[in-house]
């Protein structure tokens, strides 16, 4: 009798494991099964209808693919908002002291995402409460404007930019010193433990406010109290990323004066260089709201959850010899990632990523690319690595994901990747 080779029994044991999701993903039914979990018609719903096919979002909470699904608790108070006229200012004002007792700065305020939030913090640093200074943004002419990158440039330094601030580039803490200089307004980073512990001492030193980017780090909530624990001036989170709150909002934490200021320059005044960036009052209620749930939500369990998600997709598509997964947790919110030879296989991540967009369901997973980069972004950055030099290999991002939809993930990534190797 022919003695199996340890790859044959890892195969069989793979195969084993995963027979009980192979029968269950093999039977009719399973996309409007996973579709119905979280009360939801496929084929008929406000989309369809207009000729918009909504797809399963395996890549996380991407702008262009409408970034995250709200919280219960977010849907409520943006229905109870929608209901009652308020004076704006007065608005910001309370729920930014709300925001201020929930993270621990001095003042909040919500943004029109966490670039709206990079935009009206420039304007404050460079203008203040100043009115003829905050009328005359984006023209800088005779003010200090100059904003150092700490880390290179962004693909969202347009925000900065448009403000009337003008970027220095600073890639690391040895170069900060030098690019700070008598013109200089705020420091921008997304950098974060010992390297922002070690920039924050260079820029209060030079009595210089620092803008930092969390925009995606939030789970934990545990990165939500951080900056102010540090004593960082100014911190921005999304609140349509992590925090599943309205997707045109973000946070802006910090420094009461700046806060003040960033207030000042952006709606609802008429003549601020931020008025476009307007956030309603259902959206300013329905951030607060998902910071309020989040102080209380079982991360542990969630991620445990999550986790459970990411590993029945490994299970279902390690049964396809030559192709391998790794799970990884970032920021509390475990991924999976899959690889095969694309050689071997005759297939590149590109095509596979293709293939599952264009399917039945379509599945959007995250890759190297980034379709919603513009052409030529970050140019003039010369220290910046070249888009597309990392690997490239198919990311499932376990947040995004609603129950069941990973069953359906798994199911064709796996009839993709099978099909592909057998054909070769």
């Amino acid at each position: 009798m022919e003695r199996l080779t340890s790859t044959d029994r890892r195969v069989f044991l793979k195969w084993a494991g995963a027979l009980p999701l192979l029968g269950y993903i093999s039977t009719q039914g399973l996309i409007e099964k996973a579709f119905g979990a979280v009360k939801r018609n496929r084929a008929n719903n406000i989309y369809t209808r207009i000729g918009v096919k909504p797809v399963i979002n395996a890549r996380g909470p991407w702008t262009y693919i409408s970034g995250t699904l709200e919280l219960p608790e977010v849907k409520a108070a943006k229905q109870q908002a929608a209901d009652y006229f308020v004076n704006i200012w007065e608005l910001h004002r309370a729920v930014g002291k709300r925001l201020a007792e929930l993270s621990g700065a001095e003042a909040g305020l919500v943004t029109s995402g966490a670039a709206g939030a990079m935009a009206v913090a420039t304007a404050a640093c460079i203008a203040g409460t100043d009115p003829a200074k905050i009328w005359q943004l984006p023209d800088t002419t005779g003010l200090k404007n100059e904003v150092v990158m700490l880390g290179g440039r962004s693909l969202f330094d347009s925000a900065i930019r448009g403000a009337g601030g003008k970027l220095v580039l600073a890639h690391t803490q040895d170069e900060l010193q030098a690019a700070i200089g008598e013109k200089t307004v705020m420091v921008y980073t997304d950098f974060w433990g010992e390297r922002l512990e070690k920039a924050l001492t260079i820029t209060k030193k030079a009595g210089v406010p620092m803008l930092v980017d969390w925009a995606d780090r939030v789970p934990p909530m545990e990165n939500f109290y951080l900056p102010a624990k540090m004593g960082v001036e100014l911190y921005t989170f999304s609140g349509g990323k992590g925090l599943c709150g309205p997707q045109c909002t973000g946070l802006l934490l910090g420094r009461k004066d700046l806060i003040e200021a960033a207030l000042a320059n952006s709606s609802p005044w008429e003549g601020a260089v931020c008025r476009p960036m307007k956030v309603g009052k259902e959206e300013i209620m329905g951030l607060l709201a998902a910071v309020e749930a989040w102080t209380k939500m079982d991360e542990a369990g969630l991620s445990r959850e999550w986790g459970k998600r990411m590993s029945r997709v490994a299970q279902v598509i390690e049964t396809v010899p030559g192709v391998t997964t790794e799970m990884q947790t970032a920021y509390a919110v475990p991924s999976l990632f899959v690889k095969w030879d694309e050689a071997a296989f005759k297939l590149t991540v590109a095509e596979c990523s293709k293939k599952l967009l264009d399917g039945d369901p379509r599945i959007e997973v995250s890759s190297r690319h980034n379709p919603s980069a513009v052409p030529g972004a970050v140019e003039g950055d010369p220290k910046r690595r070249p888009h597309g030099t990392r690997p490239d290999r198919i990311q499932i991002v376990a947040a995004t994901l609603q129950p069941g939809e990973e069953l359906l993930v798994g199911r064709r990534l796996r009839e993709v990747l099978n099909e592909a190797r057998k054909s070769a």
